[in-house]
């Protein structure tokens, strides 16, 4: 069943802005490659970690509003777990309508 999701994403502070568009590119083409669709990016830029994660005080923040099933948001935390690049993620599903 197709729900709409919130994915925020907490990337690297250092990461080249290469690496960085390729990690959530890969998202995105989780999301496409199982029939969802990425309905907005929404790239917060550098912030400040509320508190400190693995020696880590700053992240790039991006908010993904997509639709998709729970395949689909499965897989992105798999992915997100085994890649060094993501400080942390957290996927929700979207109430507001």
């Amino acid at each position: 069943m197709m729900q709409k999701y919130e994915g925020a994403f907490i990337l690297l502070s250092n990461l080249e802005a290469e690496v960085r568009t390729a990690e959530i590119e890969k998202v995105k083409n989780i999301i496409t490659e199982r029939q969802g669709t990425v309905d907005k990016v929404n790239e917060w830029g550098q912030r400040r970690l509320a508190y400190e994660i693995d020696k880590k005080r700053d992240g790039y923040y991006v908010i993904i509003n997509f639709t998709s099933n729970a395949d689909a948001v499965n897989e992105i935390d798999r992915i997100c777990k085994i890649s060094d690049n993501f400080v942390r993620q957290m996927i929700t599903v979207d109430e507001s309508k």
